[in-house]
């Protein structure tokens, strides 16, 4: 590997192993974050040689701009616990990508640094630095990396149990105003994405983009129920759901089967091959509702994993049935669109094929996201389940909930919206409810560009168009696939090189 890339991969050490599957590099690694072990790291940044490709050295230099903002600038691992949880978390050992033997060792010598590792994050997570509503909001996810260590795991566990003092203290003591500034998130947005970023602009396109989903929704509504209420509708909607786990597994690798077999017909994508495995998250991530682990391209063929996790059984009924909701079967097939295929699966085996190490190492956020929500309504566009409307009503209902993101992280981090205010439009413009919407509001205080998903989206279209003008007659929907595929998860501001260089 080059060292210049190697250089980009020490600072994304849980990434890159897992995503990319460089194993040999980085099992049994922890990152080093405390503040002397960043600088050290960002000081190694750069230095080697240009990559042969035009396209793969603008992709890396991307890269280490986006680094050098997050860790250089503004200091990101010194501000938000959640790089320290990633850096500690073991879950990246339970897929089958090797032998359960060289896992496990390689599990056990993670563990054995959790002590270091917690003392970088103790040293670099001051309480001048670390918002309180972001300390907060991670409180869940700290308990959580605990869970499946044994109890003789007496050091580890001990460092976790500090771990979690000190960003309890945080969540008491730190700054109430999690918000980062506008200067900053622009620059935390262009810089990787190898793009000017207008917040302004961006925002009055997300804006555009919900009044347009709210037509799509209300049309759909019209066709399953002509002058029904929508709110109405969708709670009723919602509440559909399989009571038990087996079930929601079972209707989802339905769902994988007939979302593959419509991509083929359809030849939006050549057949992805691989196995993808239905099933509950590891314990550590049973935060997240559903989630993809793909074969990532640096390693050996084995199955993906599709998580899909049901309700804690000692939760109470409301608070099931709120999370039962997410997997009812008017929004379960957006998801597995947006999971499978042609979301996260199918772009993961193509990153597979993809040329190169930028290519298969670097991705774009932004881009992994909004490919894979331009896959569901590419699917509404070509017919799928055409003659049920509810697929097209569960793509919007999951739609708003990414524009309402984009346009609070904005909002919130450039002080022209209220936490209560992120709530509302929540509430009113993706049809959450009280303890959801704050949940969703509450997240960009911690993953301040969540809005990643609208605006990878909207980037996609856009070029796509430029295609389409540029392509004529010999546009297909393959052919732009394949060559935007082609170049891995790519800088936002470097999508015009799938239709430039084809």
């Amino acid at each position: 590997m080059n060292p210049r890339l190697r250089a980009a991969c020490d600072l994304q050490v849980p990434e890159v192993r897992e995503y990319a599957g460089l194993h040999d590099l980085y099992d049994g690694v922890v990152q080093d974050l405390s503040p002397a072990g960043v600088a050290a790291a960002l000081a190694r940044l750069g230095n080697g040689s240009r990559e042969p490709d035009a396209h793969d050295e603008a992709h890396l230099r991307a890269v280490e701009a986006g680094l050098r903002m997050d860790f250089g600038q503004a200091e990101l691992h010194r501000r938000n616990p959640l790089y320290h949880l990633s850096n500690l978390d073991l879950a990246c050992y339970d897929r089958e990508y090797a032998p359960a033997e060289e896992r496990d060792a390689a599990r056990r010598r993670h563990l054995a640094a959790w002590p270091d590792a917690v003392d970088a994050a103790v040293e670099a997570l001051h309480q001048d630095r670390v918002p309180a509503p972001v300390a907060k909001a991670l409180l869940g996810a700290t308990k959580g990396l605990a869970a499946g260590v044994s109890a003789d795991e007496t050091a580890a566990l001990a460092a976790h149990q500090r771990l979690l003092d000190h960003i309890s203290g945080l969540a008491e003591t730190g700054n109430p105003d999690p918000s980062l500034g506008a200067e900053t998130l622009t620059a935390m947005m262009s810089a990787p994405e190898a793009m000017p970023v207008d917040l302004g602009r961006l925002s009055e396109r997300a804006d555009h983009e919900r009044d347009r989903l709210r037509e799509l929704l209300r049309d759909a509504a019209d066709r399953l129920r002509p002058g029904a209420d929508v709110s109405g509708l969708i709670t009723e909607l919602l509440a559909d759901h399989p009571n038990e786990a087996e079930a929601i597994y079972a209707e989802a690798r339905s769902q994988i089967d007939e979302a593959t077999q419509f991509t083929i017909e359809r030849n939006l994508l050549p057949d992805p091959g691989g196995q993808c495995n239905v099933g509950p998250a590891p314990p550590s991530r049973r935060w997240s509702m559903a989630m993809m682990s793909w074969a990532a391209p640096h390693e050996a063929d084995a199955p993906s994993w599709y998580y899909v996790t049901p309700p804690d059984e000692s939760w109470d009924h409301s608070a099931k049935e709120e999370w039962l909701s997410v997997f009812s079967r008017t929004t379960l097939p957006a998801i597995t669109v947006h999971e499978v295929t042609p979301g996260h699966y199918a772009h993961g085996r193509m990153m597979r094929r993809a040329r190169g190490d930028v290519r298969t190492t670097q991705f774009s956020l932004a881009f992994v996201e909004g490919w894979a929500h331009y896959a569901e309504e590419l699917f509404v566009d070509e017919g799928f389940r055409a003659e049920d409307p509810r697929f097209a009503i569960g793509v919007a209902i999951e739609a708003l909930i990414r524009v309402t993101r984009l346009v609070s992280s904005i909002g919130l981090h450039s002080g022209t919206m209220t936490l209560d205010e992120s709530i509302a439009r929540f509430e009113n413009d993706a049809f959450l409810l009280g303890p959801a919407a704050r949940a969703e509001a509450e997240r960009a205080s911690y993953d301040p560009t969540y809005g990643r998903y609208t605006w990878g989206k909207l980037e996609i279209l856009r070029i796509r168009d430029e295609a389409m003008m540029k392509w004529g007659r010999k546009y297909s929907h393959r052919r732009f696939h394949e060559a935007l595929l082609a170049l891995g998860a790519p800088p936002l501001g470097l999508l015009g090189d799938a239709i430039d260089g084809d």
